[in-house]
């Protein structure tokens, strides 16, 4: 297991384990989601059923980390969820800012919005 809390959260998700995803994230972690503000949690507990809904909807969903930086307890990644499928074709892409405490995601703010593919 990493130290990195971006590769173990890939890690986590990769694993298709909503166990494994919690377990990435503090258990007060607040999740913001600015452009659908009624998304807005807290707790890792609902990390894990979210995490479990997301796996049971769509198996074999893989993530990938384009992009990241830090600075001090603060970390802006760019990820792509990649939907299941021989095309692999994001489903959902953008930038996620977290805050890190003991080595977890205590607070993130996601801008993840539906890839949406040009017709063939």
């Amino acid at each position: 297991m990493t130290d990195d809390p971006v590769e173990r959260l890939r890690d986590a998700i990769n694993s298709g384990d909503p166990d494994e995803v919690a377990d990435c994230f503090t258990d007060d972690y607040t999740a913001v989601f600015p452009l659908r503000p009624a998304d807005d949690f807290t707790g890792s507990e609902q990390v894990r059923r979210n995490w479990a809904a997301i796996f049971a909807g769509m198996p074999g969903l893989r993530a990938r980390v384009l992009r990241r930086a830090m600075s001090g307890d603060e970390l802006w990644s760019e990820w792509e969820l990649v939907g299941p499928g021989p095309t692999d074709q994001p489903a959902l892409a953008g930038p996620v800012v977290m805050t890190i405490r003991g080595g977890r995601i205590s607070w993130a703010r996601f801008y993840l919005g539906a890839v949406i593919l040009p017709s063939p």
